[in-house]
């Protein structure tokens, strides 16, 4: 089968990108002719089709008004994304577009692409998108259902894109064109979403296109586990942003005998490490972004990992990549987490922001060291058995074939 996967980003910038990537080597190796269409990056690896990916965009940036004015228009409808992507199918025409992250940089333009071109189309979602005009269903750090039924007017009365009257109004024009003006997304045939949670709630919020599940996954065999540890370490990794819970967890570790190490990067660290000065706090280090061999060395030192999410998580590759890596997980009882731990057996859930119940259960793992192997090795176990690329693929094929087949009959 020819496939066309399709991500803004296309190297390893955040969990979107990773799946894509991964997923293109899944394909691949099991004989599928695989391509990759998104942006152009300085940090991209070469890409057969590179010629045809979108120009850099960075919304984050500083630039005059008239680069500020082309880049609101290519987040609402983007003519250059169009333009390339009917190119790239010139050169290369797939079976079937599996579709992530696309919005904003490349927005849903190209779905009328695919649809005059007759090419069947998957989703994947990756956060609340679909549903959210910022992402996260949020509203002030709490999690937010008001804009359930397509009432999108709420992210500019509550300001809820990084707190700016001018970018909410944005996000709310983007919502409302491409979901009620456009109806632009029924153009795509289903959407997969990796937890039950993220499935369920965006029905529940109204979402009318059909929806599968299928668990992230990852290759056991470049993880090696280690169940065993001296050290007195637990440990978080990955972004360092507001609703990680990373001030829960910081509160919660700083009265016991336990190093804290919080790996990663983002906007939060700045606040972080002025918290931990302002506070005393001795207990907590931040030793920044790592990956590969450093990233996963560090996991494996720890005791155990710590995912105290305060926002509906999906289905956290964090909480995968340390099972995969041996370890169990206290996680906050939230989203898709509890999905992944199964309390007592690959780890334990305290409820959301609860700064003394994630003490008592890092305390509880403290007291219980003896325990610690047997459920990273349940971990582990899960990943052998259900989050491996071979049970991905069988689940993801299954679902390319049959929206091609019923493309084929309409």
């Amino acid at each position: 089968m020819k496939v066309l996967l399709i991500n803004k980003y296309l190297y390893p910038r955040g969990g979107d990108a990773v799946s894509t990537i991964t997923t293109g080597e899944i394909l691949g190796e099991r004989g599928h002719d695989v391509q990759f269409w998104g942006m152009s990056h300085p940090d991209n690896p070469e890409y057969e089709m590179s010629r045809h990916f979108v120009d850099h965009i960075d919304y984050s940036a500083t630039s005059s008004f008239v680069d500020q004015l082309s880049a609101t228009g290519k987040l609402l409808y983007s003519l250059e994304a169009r333009k390339k992507l009917k190119k790239l199918l010139a050169e290369f025409r797939p079976d079937i577009v599996h579709l992530n992250n696309f919005a904003h940089q490349i927005s849903p333009s190209i779905l009328h692409v695919l649809k005059t071109e007759g090419i069947p189309s998957v989703m994947t979602m990756r956060d609340y998108k679909m549903v959210c005009p910022s992402y996260a269903m949020l509203d002030s750090g709490q999690p937010c259902q008001k804009c359930e039924h397509q009432q999108f007017s709420w992210c500019f009365r509550r300001k809820c894109v990084k707190g700016s009257a001018a970018k909410s109004a944005l996000n709310t024009v983007e919502m409302y064109l491409h979901h009620k003006v456009l109806n632009i997304y029924k153009n795509i045939d289903c959407y997969i979403s990796p937890s039950r949670f993220l499935k369920n709630k965006v029905k529940e919020m109204g979402f009318p296109f059909p929806v599968e599940h299928i668990f992230n996954c990852v290759n056991p065999k470049i993880y090696i586990p280690c169940y065993d540890s001296t050290s007195n370490e637990i440990t978080f990794f990955g972004r360092l942003s507001h609703e990680k819970g990373l001030v829960t967890l910081i509160n919660a570790v700083k009265s016991l005998d336990i190093t804290l190490n919080i790996i990663g990067d983002g906007p939060q660290k700045p606040d972080l490490e002025q918290y931990i000065l302002d506070n005393k706090i001795n207990n907590v280090k931040l030793s920044g972004h790592m990956k590969g061999d450093e990233l996963y060395s560090a996991i494996k030192r720890a005791l155990f990992i710590v995912v105290p999410s305060e926002w509906y998580e999906n289905n956290p590759r964090s909480v995968i990549e340390a099972f995969a890596l041996g370890k169990p997980v206290i996680g906050s009882n939230i989203g898709g987490i509890p999905e992944l731990i199964k309390e007592g057996k690959t780890g334990l859930l305290y409820e959301m922001g609860d700064i003394e119940g994630l003490r008592n259960k890092i305390a509880w793992f403290l007291d219980n060291r003896s325990r610690i192997p047997d459920m990273g090795r349940a971990g582990r176990k899960f990943v052998d058995d259900e989050l491996n690329q071979t049970v991905h693929y069988e689940q993801l094929i299954k679902i390319y074939e049959n929206v091609v087949k019923n493309a084929g009959c309409s």
